[in-house]
């Protein structure tokens, strides 16, 4: 059976003022990698736990702020080529959370208390065990701009964002 995982992507505007928010993944690996190297705030579906609620216990836990309580429109489940399906719910949250005390995006997650964290054997197959956070920071970007920072797996998401909003 796959991996399923469930997200929360935060949207505001429409058309050419549409922006989301999305997270970069934290650790070595990822840390100087842009294209490609971006997520919806995600994480596994517990047993027994329903796709809102992991999107949004996942969010809390990336970026260290509760998820807005808003309505959530579900976008769909998304299989990435590993077989894993992520889950996607879209929350419109109003523009004026930018750059306001509850914008959910950071430039430096590692600041904020809370965040949850991940063990990587870094360099790789060295046993060195290193605890990084899984997302290093968040930002708010065009929906063109997602196109190009997301991992693969993630990038229809936007286009079933547009569809639904």
């Amino acid at each position: 059976m796959p991996v399923t995982s469930a997200g929360l992507l935060l949207h505001h505007g429409r058309g050419a003022d549409a922006h989301v928010l999305i997270a970069h993944m934290g650790g070595p690996f990822w840390a100087r990698k842009d294209e490609r190297a971006w997520s919806v705030p995600k994480g596994i579906v517990e047993p027994g736990e329903d796709v809102a609620t992991a999107a949004r216990r996942e969010f809390a836990e990336e970026l260290g702020v509760p998820a807005p309580d808003l309505p959530a429109v579900d976008l769909g489940a998304f299989r990435y080529s590993s077989g894993k399906v992520v889950h996607v719910l879209a929350v419109e949250v109003p523009a004026g959370i930018v750059g306001s005390p509850d914008d959910p995006a950071c430039p430096d997650l590692t600041t904020r208390p809370g965040i949850s964290t991940v063990q990587v054997e870094w360099p790789p197959r060295s046993g060195r065990r290193l605890e990084v956070p899984e997302v290093d920071r968040a930002a708010w970007v065009t929906l063109a701009e997602a196109r190009r920072l997301l991992v693969a797996g993630q990038q229809p998401v936007v286009d079933a964002l547009e569809s639904a909003t």
